[in-house]
């Protein structure tokens, strides 16, 4: 028996996909959910998998474009006999003779001297070893994947439709990384998430939106429109490239409900199993590039939003406090903004009230 396999619909306005990495080959027995090809949208690449057991017959090439709802291939149904593993014996131990060494045949080697054959041989193992082999000169060449062609339109497109500035702060994290020290552990007993620093940010940007709501805005022909809610999109890097899952509502999320938020939108970021619905609509971006090591940045709007924040390395640097020269640890953050729907005034706010609310952190549990 057959059982067609077909492309799922992955959103309302798609209604064509590309067929992308063919994980499973052509005639190989697979297994129910067991992970078989990949198709790519303009908005997010997907893993589809396997409905039954049985032998995979595919109808398409990566590179191929089908419809929604097209037959892509099918699985035959079968009973396949488990092939036991020969096992290999080892042979039977080869018995080696200890040739024994009178100690004064042992001592007089230590004093011989070696042939010149031997000085020889051994200069020409030591030049044979120092150069490394390079490989030949020449280019690879692949073709660049949908999600990738649509990143890099739209980043240019950010830089030709947009007048985008970016204002820079630094912010004293001692407060949150003593309160997470302190906390981690029960936090992650009771909720079981970790207490990393992005909630952190998330709650100090939720705050920062609701008193200069202007950032929470965005252009739409000839109008200005502002959103009366918080919906914050957290980039994340995956090897099909940067995408995007977005927090809804996150003014009414505990830092529990988003540190398992973002646990969840990145686990399935890297299978591809996140919905178009996950990864559109956002008010705004807070992108982290101190993960990876980054000191200072300059991100990249992602329209239609108006702005974007930039974490980065957090660093112990030498600072003034109190007339006081001492060491604490700093990050620097980055507002980008697009000067249309923003004036230096409302962004630089925005981005100080950030500091002052992740620098004194009593504030918000006053509602400050």
């Amino acid at each position: 028996m057959k059982k067609e396999f077909k492309v799922p619909s992955v959103g309302e306005s798609i209604t064509e996909v590309t067929i992308g990495k063919i994980l499973k080959k052509q005639g190989s027995v697979v297994k129910v959910d067991e992970e078989i090809i990949e198709i790519e949208t303009d908005k997010l690449n997907q893993v589809l998998y396997a409905s039954d057991s049985g032998v995979l017959n595919l109808r398409v090439q990566t590179g191929d474009v089908v419809k929604v709802g097209d037959v892509i291939g099918d699985i035959e149904i079968s009973t396949t006999e488990k092939v036991e593993e020969k096992k290999v014996f080892p042979k039977e131990p080869v018995k080696i003779e200890k040739a024994r060494l009178a100690k004064e045949d042992w001592m007089s080697t230590l004093d011989e001297p070696k042939s010149p054959l031997t000085e020889e041989k051994s200069k020409e193992d030591i030049v044979s070893l120092s150069p490394i082999s390079q490989p030949p000169r020449g280019e690879s060449r692949k073709k660049m994947s949908k999600i990738r062609k649509l990143i890099s339109e739209r980043l240019l497109e950010v830089t030709q439709q947009t007048a985008m500035l970016t204002t820079f702060n630094e912010i004293d994290m001692s407060q949150v990384i003593a309160l997470r020290e302190k906390y981690k552990d029960e936090f992650s007993k009771k909720y079981g998430a970790k207490l990393g620093f992005m909630s952190f940010f998330v709650k100090a940007v939720t705050c920062a939106l609701q008193v200069v709501p202007e950032v929470n805005s965005y252009i739409d022909g000839d109008d200005f429109v502002t959103r009366n809610y918080v919906d914050i999109g957290i980039a994340v890097s995956t090897e099909r490239g940067l995408i995007v899952p977005v927090l809804r509502d996150t003014n009414l999320l505990s830092y529990a409900q988003i540190e398992k938020n973002i646990d969840d939108y990145a686990e399935r970021a890297k299978t591809g199993r996140l919905s178009v619905s996950e990864l559109t609509g956002g008010s705004f971006t807070i992108t982290n590039g101190g993960t990876l090591g980054s000191l200072l940045s300059t991100p990249i709007i992602n329209p239609p939003q108006c702005a974007i924040l930039g974490m980065h390395k957090i660093a112990k640097r030498a600072v003034v406090v109190d007339d006081q020269i001492v060491i604490r640890p700093m990050m620097y953050v980055a507002l980008s903004y697009d000067h249309r729907v923003l004036d230096g005034k409302e962004a630089i706010s925005f981005l100080m009230y950030i500091k002052t609310h992740l620098e004194d952190l009593q504030k918000e549990i006053l509602g400050l």
